[in-house]
């Protein structure tokens, strides 16, 4: 086991959700960016490196998969998990189609998703 820092990118635009998840998975020793929507998302990705990028697909600003198809074009190589409110997994699944690495349907439990983001970034590495 490596004790490389996984580092993460959260988008999704609901701000209480997103403080939440970055001080959980920062508790699991992940280092979490978060971007309120698609725009800052990929103005991170553009300065930083990230192992993994989770990726809320309905936001206000732009649309995930949208976000999604722009994360490939930029990091190939960037596992992304997709998360979806009920109700959207044809949406998720269409994601799949893009390249995603998986989705999970929003509320995510927290074990759940930390596994996703070692099966995701170990699939890489």
């Amino acid at each position: 086991m490596s004790n490389d820092i996984i580092r993460g990118l959260l988008v999704d635009d609901e701000k209480g959700f997103t403080e939440v998840l970055k001080k959980r998975l920062g508790k699991r020793g992940l280092e979490i960016l978060t971007a309120p929507g698609g725009t800052e998302a990929i103005q991170l990705l553009r300065k930083h490196d990230f192992d993994v990028a989770i990726l809320d697909l309905k936001m206000e600003d732009m649309d995930g998969i949208e976000v999604l198809r722009i994360f490939k074009k930029m990091a190939p190589d960037m596992p992304v998990i997709m998360l979806t409110g009920h109700g959207s997994e044809k949406a998720a699944k269409e994601g799949m189609t893009q390249g995603a690495f998986d989705y999970l349907l929003k509320p995510c439990d927290l074990e759940d998703l930390l596994e996703k983001i070692h099966q995701a970034v170990n699939r890489i590495s």
